[in-house]
């Protein structure tokens, strides 16, 4: 059924003015593609495009005597041709793209019937018309014929891009250097046209684009840029979205360069900073330093990043995100920039400002734009060229989870779950820095933290605030240790006892003291296996016959990084000797269906989304016990627990490798190898 074309209301006519800060010669009338350039009578008008050196939008200083000016070519390139204003597309061929002709293109290739095509344009008319056509066809939940899935945004920008002949781009902001973006064009001008420049080479422009049928804008881009153009359909939304961003971030350096990392103008800080209530479009009172700790923060929790790393170099600074425990370069900013920036997130840790000669500590409760509380822990640490500051965020999403949802295998989900509901012992929780450690101790203790229990905390720092929990944190200076702390909360009437580290035989001592006396106490250690848990204790001074009466069991944990689901692929060519090796001697059947990363733009290319954790657990059964004596052997103790049911950490990861979770490199580079005894 073919639908008639309809106008696009929202297009405004291309007759408009374009306001901005460099003039330029107006089209010929010989067409309204603007085909050519008047003679030396036609009027001048403004257009936006950007002059280097001048981030914020407005008039640029009028030179009667010549043209205006231009962007460098780069070192050793020669001088630029600069290419002449023209229209790729004819003049009847510039217009916004159409409503109803998406809808039968989609018709045409079966994506939805013809009875859907008529309602579907008859919802669409109810719609706001100032909409993008994509953006008004997705909000009207339109189901696609094949497999009913709703028709998103993306997958329509996708689908007009191959109707257009126009390449598909999904823009990922981490690859994206806003400050070229910056320097290609005003904010204006690209809103006018609703356009984004995304990659910016010495011979090219990549611009997204929200209307494929219009370019008359390319001549005018090149000829300014001294670079050609290569246009790409994006999601109209995110041209917008990062349109934003990338100029009121180029304004915001701008503006805090010019402070020079001056700390008068930045008034004093919050205890709870509300980043929703950050105003996009910055304007020209606003201070260029908090504008910009904000959109570092904003950005941060949007790209699920876990840290935030602010590092200074010998001529500029670098900002890095750790994302899947990855880190991923973010953006370059002069040093002024970075001290400023560093000085703000001071100011709101209660950090000592002008100490820059040590190492401080401190953390900031903030909200994200949509209003969830977010818990930062700030640390600093003087380098050759200045201050360096990490921030590592916890999401309470992230941080506190439902047990189920940790990722125990259900062999040791159940044994976990036994272990927990024990009134009183030990359980210890082992592995590297960034395993996750954090998120099962919070995740269990929010568990078992009723109305009829209390659980009290002795942290160094306090991760996160939890509020079913009662958490104290150690002071070094004030002599506050977790030795004071555990015989403090020994006369609060705890139930249950978190110890942050067991580092010493004294915290060692009062952790035992604690079990032996009714209290369930929950700790960390830094091991590489369950068993190597009981061996340090026993190296910390901790009498055998201690750890018998008291340890209940260790869970030993590692993190790796979870295959993307959209684009992850069967691996034909994959060797199992590895994932064989490791699942045969427990004699579990199971279908070997290793995967391979591929790389879309949901993962960044990178053919990993998210982590997952992989999990060892010893419990300490009476056979157990009988080993823990004098200088016991690994190898002993692990052969005897697992014929207790602890399944190594690689096994467990074998395991999430035949499900298709994980692949077996990443499962080999972060697991310890399965010692002959463990068979």
């Amino acid at each position: 059924m073919a639908v008639p074309d309809q106008p696009n209301k929202h297009h405004k006519s291309r007759g408009d003015a374009l306001p901005g800060d460099i003039a330029t010669k107006s089209r010929s009338s010989s067409g309204p593609g603007g085909g050519g350039i008047s003679g030396a009578s036609a009027p001048i008008r403004r257009s936006a495009i950007f002059v280097p050196g001048n981030v914020e939008d407005g008039p640029a200083p009028s030179k009667p005597s010549g043209p205006a000016s231009l962007p460098s070519t780069p070192s050793g390139s020669g001088p630029a041709t600069v290419p002449p204003a023209r229209s790729g597309l004819p003049a009847l061929m510039q217009r916004p793209l159409d409503l109803t002709q998406v809808i039968n293109w989609l018709q045409t290739d079966g994506w939805i019937s013809p009875e859907l095509a008529k309602a579907t344009i008859d919802r669409c008319s109810h719609a706001s018309s100032s909409q993008h056509p994509i953006v008004r066809l997705a909000s009207v939940v339109v189901p696609r014929q094949l497999d009913g899935k709703a028709l998103d945004v993306e997958m329509l920008t996708e689908f007009v891009a191959k109707h257009c002949g126009l390449p598909y781009y999904k823009i990922d902001p981490l690859k994206v250097d806003a400050a070229k973006v910056a320097e290609t064009m005003g904010a204006p001008y690209a809103q006018r046209h609703g356009i984004l420049p995304v990659q910016v080479t010495a011979q090219e422009v990549v611009i997204a684009v929200k209307e494929p049928w219009i370019d008359e804008w390319v001549g005018e881009v090149e000829r300014q840029a001294r670079r050609k153009v290569r246009r790409v359909l994006a999601n109209p939304k995110d041209i917008d979205r990062y349109r934003n961003e990338f100029f009121a971030l180029a304004k915001s350096v701008k503006a805090a360069s010019k402070l020079g990392g001056s700390l008068s103008s930045l008034g004093n800080f919050e205890q709870l900073v509300d980043l929703s209530n950050t105003n996009q479009q910055f304007d020209a009172n606003d201070q260029g330093i908090i504008r910009l700790v904000d959109w570092l923060w904003q950005f941060a929790f949007a790209q699920r990043a876990s840290d935030i790393h602010l590092e200074p170099r010998r001529d500029q600074s670098v900002i890095r995100f750790r994302i899947d425990g990855v880190l991923h370069k973010v953006y370059q900013m002069p040093l002024g920039v970075h001290n400023a920036i560093v000085s703000r997130v001071k100011l709101l840790g209660r950090i000592d400002v002008v100490e820059k000669r040590r190492p401080q500590d401190g953390r900031i409760k903030t909200r994200n734009t949509l209003g969830d509380e977010v818990e930062m822990r700030l640390s600093t640490l003087p380098t050759a060229f200045g201050e360096k500051m990490v921030m590592r965020i916890f999401d309470p999403e992230n941080t506190v989870k439902d047990l189920s949802a940790l990722g125990f295998t259900p062999h040791d989900a159940q044994r976990w779950e036994k272990l927990v509901e024990r009134p009183h012992g030990i359980i210890l929780v082992t592995g590297p820095t960034g395993s996750g450690k954090t998120t099962t101790l919070y995740s269990t203790l929010k568990r078992l933290a009723t109305e009829e229990v209390n659980v009290s905390t002795v942290e160094d720092p306090i991760e996160m605030i939890e509020p079913a929990f009662n958490q104290t944190q150690v002071q070094p200076a004030l002599d506050f240790s977790f030795v004071e702390g555990l015989r403090a909360l020994m006369r609060q009437d705890p139930d249950i006892i978190m110890v942050g580290e067991i580092r010493d035989l004294e915290t060692a001592e009062m952790a035992v003291q604690s079990a032996l006396t009714g209290h369930l106490v929950f700790s960390t250690l830094h091991t590489n296996d369950a068993p190597s848990a009981i061996s340090r204790l026993m190296e910390l001074g901790v009498p055998p016959y201690l750890i018998n009466a008291t340890l209940l069991g260790v869970l030993a944990q590692r993190l790796v990084r979870t295959l993307c689901p959209q684009c992850k692929q069967p691996d034909e060519e994959a060797s199992t000797e590895a994932l064989t090796s490791a699942i045969q001697p427990w004699k579990i059947k199971r279908d070997y269906r290793p995967y391979k990363p591929v790389g879309c733009e949901e993962c960044r290319d990178t053919g990993f989304r998210g982590r997952m954790g992989l999990y060892e657990l010893l419990t300490v059964s009476e056979a157990l016990k009988d080993q823990v004596h004098g200088s016991p052997s690994m190898s002993v103790l692990r052969r005897q627990a697992v014929k207790d049911g602890m399944h190594p950490l690689r096994l467990a990861g074998a395991l999430r490798v035949s499900e298709g979770l994980t692949t077996i490199e990443e499962v080999m580079a972060n697991t310890p190898p399965i010692e002959m005894g463990d068979r």
